[in-house]
């Protein structure tokens, strides 16, 4: 079942939407953390393989964006949580991936969004999530692709295929299974996400 357009989206951030922007990006980024964790102890599992590992669970580092800017509707909202995610794990956490993570998190916030942007905000069925996990998977394989050296290598195609996957599997079809428990928890009302509910009719 798709989920219906937004019947309007207010154009103002309020200061609600720039505290959950805040906790969801901190909280994300300390999930974030434990996933660079969980890479560095799949990668030790799949042996000679393990160079793969980051890319089965890059989908993971993209959750925050489209869950946030499902929940508020605003423009900048996902880029804006990936960056504070990484900042937290650069500032806070001790990420061996240094500053530079604060660019994949542009390049993966802006990915996200942008799907949601050409909608303007106002549809959120499953394709546009998984379309949204897809690209930022693909802007961070992109930039990853010069700094590591993978184009020109054997595997690269693998490597992009399995990193794809992984967008929107975990980036993408995973947020919107969370932006669904949410909202039907009641906890997110308050927010745009609630706003667009009520106003749908129930068929």
């Amino acid at each position: 079942m798709t989920a219906p357009a937004t019947p309007r989206r207010a154009s103002r951030w309020q200061l609600r939407d720039i505290v959950l922007a805040v906790v969801m990006g901190v909280v994300f980024g300390f999930v974030y953390w434990a996933l660079v964790q969980a890479w560095i102890g799949l990668q030790v599992a799949m042996g000679p393989a393990g160079d793969l590992a980051q890319h089965v669970l890059q989908g993971g580092w993209l959750l925050v964006a489209p869950v946030v800017i499902a929940i508020t509707r605003r423009p900048g909202s996902g880029v804006a949580a990936e960056l504070i995610a990484a900042l937290v794990e650069v500032a806070f956490l001790g990420s061996p991936v240094g500053p530079v993570l604060l660019v994949s998190a542009l390049l993966q916030g802006l990915g996200s969004e942008i799907p949601f942007a050409l909608t303007r905000y106002r549809r959120f069925g499953w394709g546009v999530y998984a379309l949204s996990g897809l690209l930022g998977a693909a802007l961070v394989f992109a930039f990853s692709g010069f700094r590591f050296g993978w184009y020109g290598q054997d595997i690269l195609f693998l490597r992009l295929g399995i990193h794809l996957v992984s967008g929107v599997v975990l980036g993408g079809l995973l947020a919107r299974v969370i932006v669904d428990a949410l909202a039907r928890t009641g906890v997110v009302d308050d927010f745009a996400i609630g706003r667009a509910r009520r106003s749908t009719p129930v068929s």
